[in-house]
């Protein structure tokens, strides 16, 4: 623990990983329950394990030896999350007094390029408020980290919105060690029953400065309820992608963009 941001390294592993893994495990676990798979809980700590591993491996890049970082995840935040959320009264602790959700992105496939984007796991907490039915303390986290409030509109619709930090940039410090750089983020989102509708979410980064997210539910097109998304990438410019819901076995939708801004503007811009 520390109050230094250039020793906040700890954070990540604490949120992301002890306490959304640990919630990430404990809904599969339950899906899978649900779904009459054999042996529910092995099920869903080999899927947080390949998850989590290929998202080491993206995060190392070409990093050969040590780090750190994936020690810490996987033998201790991943392991101790795990244990935490076997435990009922934690369980219901996130589940009803925070309200905590999984609000992630809809991830798609750029056929032009080959490349994944709109990726990125998040998740919220809905705290009451003693003297209000309405109005709740709200803090968003994943990619971005925004805190504020959240209001009931009726009793399925509510809007939240937060301002925060983002991490834009992981730093080498050497040794195996490393820290990010952080840069201001604002979003804005719309929920029904806790399930994420509708998300805007800006901030002043070297990749996504915005992104407008439209899930399956919220527009209805007869029997098909795509989601939609719109990103603005500073790499890639416009991207717009769909995902849809008849298609439940492909875990990606489609995206599609034009020129890369380092295709269309000068590179001594860039």
């Amino acid at each position: 623990v520390s109050f230094h941001s250039g020793n906040a390294q700890y954070w990540p592993n604490y949120m992301q990983h002890l306490i959304g893994g640990g919630m990430s495990y404990r809904l599969y676990s339950e899906w899978y329950r649900r779904h009459r798979f054999a042996h529910p809980r092995l099920m869903s700590g080999m899927t947080l394990f390949a998850y989590h591993l290929l998202n080491e491996v993206v995060e190392a890049s070409e990093h050969q030896g040590w780090n750190v970082d994936p020690v810490a995840d996987f033998y201790i935040f991943n392991v101790l999350g795990v244990v935490l959320f076997e435990s009922e009264t934690v369980s219901r602790f996130f589940s009803r007094t925070l309200h905590m959700a999984d609000w992630s992105y809809q991830p798609a496939l750029d056929p032009r390029d080959g490349s994944i984007v709109n990726n990125g796991q998040n998740f919220v907490w809905k705290l009451d408020l003693p003297w209000t039915e309405r109005w709740r303390l709200f803090y968003h986290w994943g990619t971005h980290a925004e805190g504020g409030l959240s209001y009931r509109l009726d009793e399925e619709w509510s809007l939240s919105g937060g301002v925060g930090l983002k991490a834009d940039d992981l730093v080498d410090l050497g040794d195996g060690f490393k820290t990010v750089d952080l840069a201001a983020s604002a979003g804005i989102f719309l929920d029904r029953n806790n399930s994420l509708m509708a998300s805007l979410v800006a901030a002043h980064t070297k990749d996504y400065r915005w992104r407008v997210n439209l899930y399956p539910g919220l527009v209805d097109l007869g029997p098909v309820a795509p989601g939609l998304f719109a990103v603005d990438s500073r790499t890639q410019g416009a991207v717009f992608g769909v995902t849809l819901d008849f298609l439940p076995a492909l875990p990606f939708g489609l995206a599609f963009s034009g020129p890369t801004r380092s295709e269309t503007l000068p590179s001594s811009r860039w």
